[in-house]
């Protein structure tokens, strides 16, 4: 296996020059649809509406964003060209609150933007940072999922939440990304996948990228997981992040929480992969990470089919927050770090 490589045959997100193409997340896994856009708005609403999803593809998402409104701004000289960019820049920073990367990738945009006075040359630095920070976060999915592989055994039975592959970060993957690293070094192993209710990302995301690597899953309903470990059929359960904090709290998707108090009850590993982008290192603990509400029409509908009363509320937080003494290791790109994590975070920025 060529490890610099991403042998993955579909691409969620290609730059196209002066326009930016996605892979309907939503629309999976029955079909394979595509937006094609130049339009920095239809970006930010792909993935305000799960077009694109998974942290690090949205930070990808949101440079291509700005790159794109970049492009397309008309001012008579640099202070209204930047004042006009930030503007973008904040909408597109916005556009989902609580995973790191997008903010961060928004970041190091407005950085180079600032390096120049000639506006044409801001834009073209504009548009080779967006794609650099693609090549960056793809490959870095490749180092993260090598390292992580070493943690599997063979035979390994993983169960895994919400969808970490190649859909969510443009490139290897990373909880995904190290279970078909194994794979493909050829150790034999199973995938438990939660449903990742209410949006379904387990089923209809994760299991589509297994059948494509051709490994074995079956799916559970999230409610399912704690009987599988209380019977001893699972082995680690690994996972990806949207924001992790200094001391090791980590926003994921939820369900993510119980399934980290249910493996530290059952004496099961509980792995959280995710590349450099995703840590916040300015934020001493999870009380201080955002976590985004959505529509309760997504707890209440699915694809616009009621599957409640017409009258009920709903809550719909989209993440929780898992404590760092529920977390076994993190692995990153950089390497595989245990405790105390603090040590080990000293090098991730």
């Amino acid at each position: 296996m060529n490890r610099n490589k991403l042998d993955i045959n579909y691409q969620p997100i290609a730059w196209l020059g002066n326009r930016v193409k996605i892979l309907d997340q939503t629309r999976l896994p029955s079909q394979e649809a595509y937006l094609e856009t130049s339009d920095y708005r239809e970006v930010i609403t792909a993935i305000k509406e799960l077009k694109v999803r998974g942290a690090p593809a949205i930070g990808v998402a949101g440079a291509y964003a700005l790159a794109l409104g970049a492009l397309k701004i008309e001012a008579k000289n640099t202070s209204a060209y930047l004042t006009k960019l930030r503007s973008i820049a904040k909408a597109v920073a916005s556009a989902r609150p609580t995973a790191r990367n997008l903010s961060w990738a928004v970041e190091r945009m407005e950085k180079v933007a600032r390096k120049d006075k000639a506006i044409e040359r801001i834009k073209s630095a504009l548009v080779s940072k967006a794609v650099k920070i693609h090549t960056e976060e793809a490959e870095a999915t490749v180092r993260l999922s090598r390292f992580g592989a070493v943690l599997i055994k063979n035979g390994s039975v993983i169960l895994t939440h919400c969808n970490t592959g190649p859909l969510a970060t443009t490139g290897y993957g990373t909880a995904l990304g190290i279970i078909i690293y194994a794979h493909k070094q050829g150790k034999k192993v199973q995938v438990y996948a939660d449903e990742t209710r209410p949006l379904l990302q387990g089923a209809r995301l994760t299991a589509w990228e297994l059948k494509k690597a051709n490994i074995p899953v079956t799916l559970l309903t999230d409610s399912m997981a704690g009987y599988m470990m209380k019977q001893g059929k699972i082995d680690c359960v690994i996972v990806g992040a949207d924001r992790i904090a200094v001391n090791g709290d980590t926003a994921n998707k939820i369900g993510t929480y119980s399934l980290a108090v249910l493996a530290k009850e059952n004496k099961i590993p509980f792995y959280v992969a995710a590349p450099a982008s995703t840590f916040d290192l300015s934020l001493k603990s999870g009380a201080e990470i955002p976590i985004e509400e959505r529509n309760m029409k997504e707890v209440t509908h699915f694809r616009g089919i009621a599957v409640a009363p017409g009258d009920v509320s709903a809550v719909n937080p989209a993440f929780d927050i898992t404590p760092a003494r529920y977390i076994t290791a993190f692995i990153t790109e950089k390497g595989i770090i245990k405790r105390p994590f603090a040590k080990g975070f000293e090098n991730i920025e």
